[in-house]
């Protein structure tokens, strides 16, 4: 099919759930895509945070093949190799002690808020349900986490939302205390605020969390499904906080484009999940955590964690650069390779523009131009992002 036919196909089958671009992707390849009609694109999006190692990654394709030619898919009511593999390297490289696996962020979330209220239940004095979140949060479009999303925009016209959830000014710590009852089990947080504008808390707006939260008895979740897996230049970003939470939760870029999800938790929180309280099909499949295991893999050993921030630190001293040329940017803010830079406009038109430039970038919030590439970007591709932002907001 033609492309024009492709897209009339798209609009009559699909639905409109997506305002999508009009372009239809084809291929790609490290950091590059190819649409349907040959051109090609410098891939600053990433399928939003999730290709860190580029497009078609050989060892993760790789691995996919050989585990496709050898098991694809059995319960969890049996023990599953690849799984056990996948677990161990996540529990050994960071805070946990336990891991659940799905396949979205959405779903990690959902299990890291049941687990918290199972935990509050029956492990803490009384009736503990409550979890705090975050104003202009985002923890996915289930019923459950579009409600633990502190967003309205997300929430209306799926009224009435379940209880349990009550909402603060993110980096206020003030706020979190006062808004803890003996109802609460638990605080939820993006370590950085992804969907909702590339923001960054206080240096010490984590560690005061999790003094808060230890002395209220409470448990603290990270939510990382953006965030995490080498995205700010550390395995996973609360590493650059001097603490840890009780949960966190991954996906986006754990699979590097395969549907990865994953919980994890300390010994403490996990205990409260027995057999039958929580399961996932799909989770875990021996598919799913051969690309896991790939991607962990090579981010730990293939040098991806010092070129997001080696790099990472010379895409912002790029924009920075370009702020100083463009009064329309009036903020550059992020960690490692997850960049925000706020406009005085609509950034719509410069994505679009972009686009045509034969740049992919995203803008979320109306006006936040949001940059998650790939962590094997090079400085030349940095150059090649700047001067096509700096033709087009010549153009504005």
């Amino acid at each position: 099919m033609t492309t024009q036919e492709l897209l009339a196909h798209s609009s009559r089958y699909i639905m409109n759930t997506y305002r999508r671009f009009p372009i239809v992707l084809v291929r790609g390849e490290g950091p590059w895509v190819w649409d349907s009609e040959g051109k090609e694109y410098l891939d600053f999006v990433a399928g939003i945070a999730v290709c860190s190692l580029g497009h078609s990654h050989p060892a993760v394709t790789a691995a996919i093949r050989k585990q496709a030619e050898t098991l694809t898919h059995v319960s969890n009511l049996y023990h599953i190799e690849p799984q056990i593999r996948v677990a161990e390297c996540l529990v050994e490289h960071s805070f946990a002690d336990k891991a659940f696996f799905c396949n979205s962020g959405a779903e990690a979330n959902e299990a890291a808020i049941k687990l918290a209220r199972k935990y509050g239940n029956e492990m803490m004095d009384g009736n503990r349900y409550e979890i705090i979140t975050m104003e202009n949060s985002f923890h996915g479009r289930t019923l459950t986490t579009v409600t633990a999303t502190g967003q309205k925009k997300f929430q209306l016209g799926f009224e009435p939302l379940p209880e349990g959830f009550r909402y603060v000014p993110f980096n206020d710590i003030a706020a979190v205390e006062k808004a803890i009852t003996e109802k609460t089990c638990a605080v939820m947080v993006e370590p950085i605020q992804a969907e909702g504008g590339i923001l960054v808390p206080d240096d010490d707006y984590l560690r005061r969390l999790r003094n808060l939260c230890d002395d209220r008895g409470i448990l603290l979740i990270f939510d990382e499904v953006q965030v995490g897996m080498g995205r700010t230049g550390t395995l996973f970003a609360y590493e650059q906080s001097g603490i840890q939470p009780d949960i966190m939760t991954l996906a986006k870029a754990l699979g590097n484009g395969f549907p990865v999800g994953a919980m994890l938790a300390t010994d403490a929180a996990a205990a409260a999940f027995v057999p039958g309280n929580h399961a996932s099909t799909f989770g875990g499949n021996p598919l799913g955590m051969a690309a896991a295991m790939a991607t962990l893999d090579t981010i730990l050993t293939g040098g991806v964690l010092d070129n997001c921030k080696a790099v990472g630190a010379y895409f912002f001293d790029r924009l920075r650069e370009l702020k100083g040329a463009h009064d329309i940017i009036t903020d550059v803010r992020g960690r490692g390779l997850i960049v925000g830079v706020e406009l005085s406009i609509p950034g719509d038109a410069i994505v679009s523009m972009a686009m045509e430039n034969g740049v992919l970038i995203n803008c979320t919030n109306g006006n936040i131009l949001r940059f998650v590439p790939p962590l094997i970007i090079t400085r030349d591709h940095v150059d090649r992002v700047i001067e096509v932002l700096d033709e087009v907001m010549r153009l504005t």
